[in-house]
């Protein structure tokens, strides 16, 4: 036989099995806290629910608005007007129709012990109504330019396959086991074994571009150097954050594709300034330090922002002085540069709070949930340390942390908030603003921080239909925060995702991993 023909077929085989190897395995930082798509808005759940049901509105990789299950959209007062995508089905062939939107909005309040809560994207809502099968008409308590924002975050489930005898309907736990997980997405959920994996396969009904890779392999890996080695073993085929140590020698490998993006993650550490009594301070005589903004301010002056990006984030973040980065809407142009640490100031303030020994603090943290989490924290534990403020550090996997955040344990924990809506409206109404359920406000306002004055900012800038108006408002409400010391902020993180070569990935600002975006190279 001619060697050129075996030869071409040597390739022409190699090719198909190429074309025939369809499946994708995506090692993942952080394993979901669950399945069911309105439990937790935590970026790990939101991801993967993101690829199962559609929202109304889609973000785009920059956080733009695009359309998604709604073609089109406009507001006449307090009423929106949603005009949805005709000729949809769900994963199961059933079709898709406004019952379904209104079916979702009403489950949201409904799930129970939600450790932070859907209602934050459901703001001002009063009523939700469907004229004609494929017309959704949202009526708000009073203008609110946001509402459309919000939508992209609020996944659309099958009234019929999510219904139940629970008020919610499907329960969290039915729905982690696959009972009722039937959306509009580009993928639908196969199985979920707690720790090992979760499988996806491609929806046949879905009514947008068939994506590349007909079944999608989640493993959970939270150990970063052990991400890298399955990657580089060929077990995975795309890894999120590699170790920033590990990035130049990735980037320098022909074998892989590193990508990276600044993102609108804010590593942020919250205090509590609820009471008198709490529970990581041992010995300030049965006081709350963290509720004198002297020694808030204090805690912040310590942190030498810049030193901790460059050593330990390795240039891979952006120290930060507010919560969202400038120019987006609401952030503040005053605030774009961190402060300068300066010691001998902390020291003096919290000598002037009454506190010239310093005191005992305990900080939480998740371990694997954020880039190097645990070694910011132990940085900060230093830094504080070295004021007078001796810290610890109580490092926990991230479903532990949040258990305990969201119980109140901590006197002081470090955490990161991804604004879903591209300003800063989303970052305060739900880290900074009073606590309100009924409202669906403060929901992930553990330190339980109380500003009337920001407060009231938000509030008015949540109905200011212009953006800069808006925008002004919600700068100045960052400004009144940053001068209470009310959050620490510490710095933007930069997402990164390495993957073999021939895979292409749209780096995203809110550090999804949305596999349906992921494509083989041309």
């Amino acid at each position: 036989m001619d060697v050129r023909h075996v030869l071409g077929a040597a390739v022409l085989l190699a090719l198909a099995g190429t074309a025939m190897a369809r499946d994708l395995v995506v090692g993942l930082k952080t394993e979901p806290s669950s399945m069911d798509p309105q439990y937790h808005a935590l970026t790990p759940n939101i991801q993967l629910s993101q690829s199962l049901f559609d929202p109304l509105v889609c973000p785009t990789a920059d956080l733009a608005l695009k359309p998604c299950l709604a073609t089109e959209w406009k507001a006449d007062g307090t009423t929106w007007t949603f005009k949805l995508r005709p000729n949809v089905k769900f994963s199961d062939g059933s079709p898709f129709t406004a019952q379904d939107v209104i079916f979702s909005f009403d489950r949201v309040p409904k799930v129970p012990n939600s450790p932070s809560s859907f209602k934050l994207y459901l703001q001002h809502i009063v009523k939700v109504e469907a004229p004609d099968p494929l017309t959704v008409k949202i009526t708000t308590n009073e203008p609110y330019p946001l509402l459309p924002n919000n939508m992209g975050s609020l996944p659309i489930m099958s009234s019929k396959a999510a219904a139940g005898p629970a008020p919610e309907g499907k329960t969290t736990t039915e729905l982690n086991g696959g009972d009722g997980m039937v959306g509009t997405g580009p993928y639908k959920f196969v199985s979920w074994k707690r720790g090992a994996e979760i499988v996806f396969e491609r929806n046949p009904n879905y009514w947008g571009p068939k994506p590349d890779f007909d079944k999608v392999i989640y493993r959970p890996i939270g150990n970063p150097a052990a991400r890298v080695a399955s990657l580089l073993s060929g077990d995975v085929d795309l890894i999120e954050d590699p170790p920033t140590d590990d990035l130049e020698r990735l980037k320098k490998d022909p074998k892989l594709n590193v990508i990276s993006k600044a993102s609108v993650r804010i590593i942020y550490v919250a205090l509590d300034q609820h009471g008198d009594k709490t529970p990581g301070i041992p010995d300030a005589n049965g006081k709350n330090p963290l509720l004198d903004k002297r020694v808030r301010e204090a805690m912040s002056l310590a942190i030498d922002r810049k030193a901790l990006v460059d050593r330990i984030m390795g240039g891979v973040a952006t120290p930060a002085a507010q919560l969202l980065p400038y120019p987006m809407l609401g952030a503040s142009a005053k605030l774009t540069h961190a402060d300068k640490p300066d010691v001998n100031k902390a020291k003096e303030l919290l000598k002037q709070a009454g506190y010239p020994n310093g005191f005992s603090l305990t900080l939480g943290t998740p371990n694997g949930r954020y880039i190097n989490d645990t070694k910011i924290a132990q940085t900060l534990a230093s830094m504080w340390t070295r004021v007078g403020i001796k810290t610890t550090v109580d490092a926990a996997a991230p479903p532990v942390f949040f258990k305990n955040r969201n119980d109140y344990a901590y006197s002081a924990y470090l955490a990161g908030w991804a604004t879903a809506t591209g300003e800063m409206s989303n970052t305060l109404n739900s880290l900074l603003v009073t606590p309100d359920k009924e409202k669906g406000v403060g929901t992930t306002n553990m330190s339980r921080y109380s500003n009337k004055a920001m407060d009231e900012l938000v509030q008015k800038a949540g109905t200011t239909m212009d953006d800069k108006q808006r925008g002004a408002l919600l700068a100045q409400a960052s400004e009144v925060a940053m001068a209470d010391y009310a959050m620490l902020p510490i710095h933007f993180e930069h997402s990164v995702w390495a993957m073999k070569k021939g895979l292409k990935f749209d780096a995203r600002a809110d550090q999804e991993t949305l596999v349906q975006y992921v494509t083989v190279a041309k």
